[in-house]
């Protein structure tokens, strides 16, 4: 893990962070670190990989990980397209978003490769790992926890697709999960979150499920309103479900990093 390439990386400060490349597959990612003031080889603290959703890897995914190094935590927001690709328009998202994730095996590829970029940093303790994922993101974050992908102690998902694939050899998820989904998201189905949930029930998974009232998909990004209207899409944000998803997740990795239980709701 220690060896994993390092194709350049810029001088650190205090919750701000730097952008980095790191080598993912046939694919040269663009990253962005933040590492929390006082960590240190001799003070390693908690890692927290930060996944984008289908607009790429923009400064909403900056933004977050900042957010994450004000915890304590060093965080990585990846770059699951390459070359920090970006959109607004709906059409190139999804054609973005299919490259990346309609495979498992290369979603695996690249989310591992800035797993271990993140691992490999010498303030972090690569023992303690979670992933946090919005819209895409959320859902390669639990597609990563389902799989029980080495060392990742949890995934939290923010308004996420939930049709996430269970191997067959999987007989119980070990990661534990945070689900944060809008209660009138029109593009989840309560179909789906009920096959969602028997999955992670019948798989002896550890979660906490939570609809956030008059909450649509988008709900924690400030601009998901604005590309709502120009792309005639159900999205829009919403402060308090987007101030009490992250209560909820600030509460979730102090309980996973510390070893706890988790709640179910």
């Amino acid at each position: 893990m220690k060896s994993i390439a390092i194709l350049a990386m810029s001088a650190l400060s205090a919750f701000a962070g730097s952008e980095v490349k790191y080598q993912a597959g046939d694919v040269t990612a663009h990253g962005y670190l933040a590492l929390p003031e006082g960590a240190s080889t001799e003070n390693k603290v908690p890692g927290v990989v930060v996944i984008h959703e289908w607009w790429g890897h923009n400064d909403y995914a900056r933004k977050r990980a900042d957010m994450v190094a004000e915890l304590g935590y060093a965080a990585l927001a990846i770059d699951m397209y390459g070359k920090g690709k970006t959109t607004t328009h709906p059409k190139d998202a999804g054609s973005f978003a299919k490259e990346a994730t309609s495979n498992n095996e290369v979603m695996k590829e690249r989310f591992l490769a800035g797993m271990n970029f993140l691992q490999a940093q010498e303030q972090v303790d690569e023992s303690k790992t979670i992933a946090m994922g919005y819209c895409m993101g959320g859902r390669i974050a639990l597609q990563m926890a389902v799989m029980n992908t080495p060392n990742l102690l949890g995934a939290a998902s923010f308004h996420g697709a939930l049709n996430v694939e269970v191997p067959e050899e999987v007989t119980i998820i070990k990661p534990k999960l945070l689900v944060c989904n809008g209660a009138d998201d029109t593009f989840i189905s309560q179909e789906t979150i009920a096959e969602f949930k028997k999955a992670i029930v019948e798989h002896k998974g550890e979660m906490v499920f939570i609809n956030f009232p008059d909450a649509v998909h988008g709900f924690t990004n400030p601009k998901a309103t604005e590309l709502g209207k120009k792309n005639n899409l159900n999205l829009a944000y919403n402060e308090e479900a987007d101030e009490e998803s992250w209560a909820t997740f600030v509460d979730f990795a102090a309980r996973v990093f510390a070893g706890e239980d988790i709640e179910p709701q």
